[in-house]
């Protein structure tokens, strides 16, 4: 692939593909649940987001020799097939954990403010400590709050985890980040079945962002109707694009898989692959992430007696998501799931809580501990 024009064939959802990969050659978008064999032919480099299948079916006749997924997760890309037939492939690790993060404390702010909790007063269990996890760890641990870890592959080699069951037992706050997994010492699908939701303590709250068949949706809804105590926050779903009705109607937030659709977090899984291809290619990259990150359309903001919640509501407010989302579950299915795809390619801009500068700040402790950028004193 050195040293000629590339033909790159890119997920038209992929902010920037074309600004930051053009410097290779021709790129061509498509959406990507409709990349078929039929658009590799000609293409050098593909690149996906988690709706893209890429297997055998999808490269087998095609001259692709690279491929990059610009997600955290790896569970719709055939890696070892792509090993066998020697392409090279990149993800983003890390590309958009930050934005999971926020969307995860402002559900949680958002529901202390609702059911009259203090945040700092519960216990939050975290499970799968990856880039994900360990980033909600440390910003946690920051606000000086409680938190429980569980992750068997880390707690093979390190000390600080938990089982399961006892983190369920314990924690009133559950966040689930783990990779999907269906084999191996710990597979991670359906890995909170009806015995594990079984054992969720009173009043606890599950949250999962991170995929949908780590939590048995069934079994979830079962024991959401026989526990009126429990409150769940969905963004992934077991049969995405397809919501089930009956369990978003039981949740008390609910979004379309958007946690982590930060316009920063989006540009840096795009810059993440373009460094992977220049190491492919054996070139230095001429670009850094910041030359493709816009300004903040809200940059700077005044305390001005804003509780913690509203100033991160200046930057994302979840009931936007859950009132998208629930207004198309009346719809029949098959326009339901081409809503839920939409409401993800038209996502609006959301900044990440850096791109927000706090002067004044009467909290300084706790709008750090959370992410936000405070102005200096002079």
């Amino acid at each position: 692939m050195q040293n000629k024009k590339l033909k790159i064939l890119a997920d038209e959802n992929m902010p920037m593909a074309r600004e930051i990969f053009s410097r290779f050659g021709e790129v061509i978008l498509r959406p990507g649940r409709e990349i078929g064999a039929a658009d590799l032919v000609g293409i050098d480099a593909l690149l996906v987001r988690s709706v893209t299948r890429v297997d055998q079916a999808l490269l087998a006749d095609s001259p692709v020799q690279f491929v990059g997924t610009a997600t955290i997760g790896t569970d719709h890309v055939d890696q070892a097939y792509l090993a066998q037939r020697k392409i090279c492939f990149s993800n983003a690790p890390g590309c958009n954990a930050d934005a999971v993060v926020e969307y995860v404390l402002s559900c949680i702010f958002l529901l202390a403010a609702q059911q009259g909790f203090n945040p700092a007063e519960r216990v939050y269990g975290i499970i799968g400590v990856g880039n994900v996890g360990g980033r909600l760890q440390r910003r946690l641990q920051a606000l000086g709050y409680k938190v429980l870890l569980n992750d068997p592959p880390r707690a093979e080699q390190e000390s600080g985890f938990v089982e399961l069951d006892s983190l369920l037992q314990q924690a009133d706050i559950i966040c689930a980040h783990t990779p999907l997994t269906r084999s191996g010492k710990h597979p991670s699908y359906h890995l909170l079945g009806s015995e594990q939701l079984g054992r969720l303590r009173e009043n606890a709250i599950l949250l999962n962002a991170g995929r949908g068949p780590v939590i048995d949706n069934t079994a979830l809804l079962q024991i959401g109707r026989q526990r009126s105590d429990l409150t769940f926050v969905l963004d992934v779903w077991e049969h995405e694009p397809a919501v089930d009705p009956a369990l978003a109607q039981r949740c008390a937030i609910v979004s379309p898989h958007i946690a982590g659709y930060s316009l920063d977090g989006k540009i840096r899984g795009t810059y993440m692959l373009y460094q992977a291809l220049c190491r492919h290619l054996g070139e230095a990259c001429g670009e850094s992430l910041n030359d493709f990150l816009p300004e903040a359309e809200l940059a700077w903001t005044p305390e001005e007696g804003r509780s913690p919640l509203e100033i991160m509501q200046l930057i994302y407010d979840p009931r936007e998501d859950d009132r998208l989302l629930r207004e198309t579950l009346n719809l029949p299915l098959d326009a339901q799931k081409k809503a839920f795809d939409q409401l993800r390619k038209g996502y609006r801009v959301r900044r990440e809580f850096a791109a927000l500068e706090v002067a004044d700040s009467r909290q300084p402790e706790l709008l750090k501990g959370l992410g936000f950028r405070l102005a200096e004193r002079d």
